[in-house]
């Protein structure tokens, strides 16, 4: 049963995805606001969908803690769920990504339309530069920039070292960074397949401040987030 419904979500979802791409593909020649506002479209009836067809649904705790303006966002990553959620629980993200997703039809157009921020993981330090210039120009914009400072996808309960970028970006934004813990991998598996039924939780969580040398920022990042994002697994998930 469960892989029957994984199925048809995929039907669901990736469909949806064609659909809305052809028809919305006159937003991307009008301002970023309406293609902003047709993937908002898009993930309510995702999301409804996920709900209906595998009986995962999804809250989110602790947005006092999201600052007003620019900010740095840094969340734990378990599935491909919050890649697209958090386009739509944050007022107006941009989010890193590997170069590589820019080039999907669809999902692709509306990322680079969308004013988000590609890597390209194998462009060393030039490809480093550039994204800390894109990140501080958004944060300027008063944008949330957002990274998975893990790099990848990881299961429950593993909580591996962080990439370094996530420090480039701390100093070079001079903003709080808000830490997000989350519990996606639960109930979905990495591209959105279903696990289990259940409750999605995103849990903003105390901002960190500007100023703190690297070894205090990534100590003080990392032990917010993996206790955070371990809190949030049920007692037979922890590991």
């Amino acid at each position: 049963m469960t892989a029957l419904r994984s199925t048809l979500f995929y039907i669901y979802m990736y469909g949806l995805m064609v659909v809305f791409g052809i028809i919305g593909t006159p937003a991307l020649l009008g301002p970023r606001s309406w293609a902003r506002g047709l993937l908002k479209i898009y993930l309510k009836v995702i999301w409804a969908g996920l709900a209906v067809i595998c009986g995962v649904r999804f809250e989110v705790r602790g947005t006092e803690h999201l600052p007003e303006g620019g900010a740095l966002i840094a969340s734990k990553h378990q599935s491909m769920w919050e890649t697209l959620a958090f386009w739509g629980i944050l007022r107006d993200p941009a989010i890193i990504l590997k170069k590589s997703l820019i080039y999907m039809p669809f999902f692709g157009w509306f990322a680079v339309k969308l004013g988000n921020i590609s890597i390209d993981r194998k462009g060393g330090s030039k490809a480093l530069r550039q994204m800390l210039k894109d990140a501080k120009k958004r944060g300027e914009e008063g944008r949330q920039v957002l990274i998975f400072p893990e790099g990848t996808r990881v299961s429950p309960g593993e909580n591996p070292d962080y990439k370094p970028g996530i420090v480039g970006l701390y100093n070079a934004m001079g903003v709080p960074c808000v830490p997000v813990a989350l519990n996606s991998g639960v109930h979905l598996k990495n591209y959105c397949g279903l696990k289990k039924p259940g409750l999605i939780v995103v849990e903003f969580l105390e901002p960190i401040e500007t100023g703190l040398d690297k070894s205090q920022f990534m100590e003080t990042l990392h032990q917010r987030i993996s206790t955070a994002s371990d809190r949030l697994l049920e007692p037979a998930d922890r590991t």
